[in-house]
């Protein structure tokens, strides 16, 4: 079966940076989306960014040009550089593939 296993969140101060990483099984990686999904308390879950099979990325306008989605299909790993980081950047994050399998997700807590 599919399984997504993310790492990577924890606790950061404003202006910091935080890696996360997703190991994907089950699936032929190198043909999938990849996405990172967040979720904060009380909000919908939403789309943060995405890479397509070909390389393509995407990213919602409150993160560009501080977050970077990056896939290495040798390792079927997709991972989310977030750097210059927000409060409002708190949030459960997590990894999806092909808009249909989730990952458990992993929280990022931006506060000093």
């Amino acid at each position: 079966q599919v399984q997504l296993v993310e790492s990577g969140g924890g606790l950061v101060q404003p202006g910091g940076s935080l890696r996360l990483s997703c190991a994907a099984s089950g699936i032929k990686f190198s043909s999938n989306t990849m996405a990172w999904y967040r979720q904060a308390p009380g909000k919908q879950r939403e789309v943060v960014a995405f890479i397509t099979s070909g390389g393509t990325r995407n990213y919602a306008d409150s993160v560009k040009g501080r977050f970077t989605i990056s896939r290495d299909n040798a390792k079927n790993t997709v991972s989310l550089q977030m750097n210059s980081l927000k409060p409002e950047d708190t949030a459960v994050y997590y990894c999806n593939a092909e808009w249909s399998h989730w990952g458990q997700g992993t929280q990022v807590t931006v506060s000093s």
